[in-house]
Formats: C-alpha cells, sequence, structure tokens
C-alpha cells in the first residue's frame, strides 16, 4: 500500500472515532487521562520507552547531531514522570467541549454566544521531542478530538513505545482504534 493510501485510510479511522471522543463525558476523559499518566510511571513501560529513547539517542549521537538536539531527544525517568505529571495537569483543566461564552442579547431580544465544540481530527507534525507525544495525545482526548501524529525522524523508536502506552490505555477504555494514530515512516520513505 502506498503512502497516500495509508494516509487517506490513517483520516478515515480517525474521522469514525471522532464521535466517540466528542461524546466522552468530562469524567471519562479524566479517568483516561490518570489511567495515562499512571501508565507513563509504571516501571516496565519506562523501561520500554526508555530502552526505545536510548536507541534514538545513540543513533542520532552516531550521525553527529549536535548537544541540543540531544538533550531535547533524550528521557530519563525524572523527564517521564514529569510527563506524566503534564498528563495530570491537563485533566485537571476545565473541560471545554460544550463551554458557552461571548453571550449577548441582540436588538431583537434574541440571545446569541459561542460553544465550544471539538474539531473532530487534528494532525500534528512535530520535531524531535518526544514528550510532545503525550502532550497532544493529552490535550487531543481533552478536546474531543481524534488525532494524527507526525513527530521527527529522529524519535521514532521513541514514539512508537510511547504511542504503545497510549494504545492500550485507550483499548482498556474501550476508544476506538482511530483516536490516536502516528505516521511511523521515516519522511525519506514517503
Amino acid at each position: 500500500m502506498s503512502m497516500a493510501n495509508d494516509l487517506v485510510s490513517m483520516g478515515q479511522r480517525a474521522r469514525s472515532a471522532r464521535r466517540a471522543l466528542a461524546a466522552l463525558l468530562t469524567t471519562e476523559k479524566n479517568k483516561i487521562l490518570d489511567d495515562m499518566a499512571a501508565a507513563l510511571e509504571e516501571p516496565s513501560n519506562q523501561q520500554a520507552i526508555l530502552e526505545a529513547n536510548d536507541h534514538d539517542v545513540a543513533a542520532a549521537l552516531a550521525s553527529g547531531v549536535g548537544d541540543a538536539l540531544i538533550d531535547r531527544l533524550r528521557l530519563t525517568p525524572g523527564r517521564l514522570n514529569g510527563v506524566a505529571a503534564g498528563v495530570r495537569d491537563v485533566a485537571a483543566l476545565p473541560d471545554p467541549v460544550g463551554e458557552t461564552f461571548d453571550m449577548s442579547r441582540l436588538p431583537n431580544g434574541l440571545q446569541v454566544g459561542k460553544r465550544r465544540t471539538p474539531i473532530g481530527v487534528i494532525g500534528v507534525i512535530y520535531e524531535s521531542r518526544p514528550n510532545v507525544t503525550i502532550d497532544i495525545a493529552a490535550l487531543c482526548l481533552k478536546s474531543g478530538n481524534a488525532a494524527i501524529l507526525r513527530g521527527g525522524s529522529e524519535t521514532l523508536s521513541s514514539n512508537r513505545a510511547l504511542v504503545d502506552v497510549v494504545h492500550r490505555v485507550y483499548a482498556k477504555a474501550g476508544l476506538p482504534e482511530g483516536a490516536l494514530q502516528w505516521i511511523d515512516s521515516p519522511i525519506g520513505s514517503w
């Protein structure tokens, strides 16, 4: 199958998943986010993520990548715990879905305003920061959106391990397969 066909298929799965995500109650979203944070702190998951990250860091060092990029790329137990804390921070935020704001009354007496609703599917391309994979997953879940992610080629192994953890949490919660997807092909293979 070509990359174009893969992307169309991903988009279709995400579009199908968006309805289930938009319908989640605040308590359901917060429970999934808490489970995601706990899964990131779970020792066997941390070990798998850190081993994958070691692979990415070694490859980046071998290719002569600079120290600043290596620092952005590197995960440690402390950084993973910080990512998990960030997921809990997202869970603690007010649910944006359904919020009504900027209410006003027109001269004819009609009351109008704005209401926040999920976009549906969000695609994000980002650089070599594996923590962003989790940040986006958490924010998209909280806002009721499906996500298709494309991280930097330097983070392929790390992102694979992180997405695997999120997929297990989502599966346990009964979320559709297309709720979070990740393009795992290096850019050069497109």
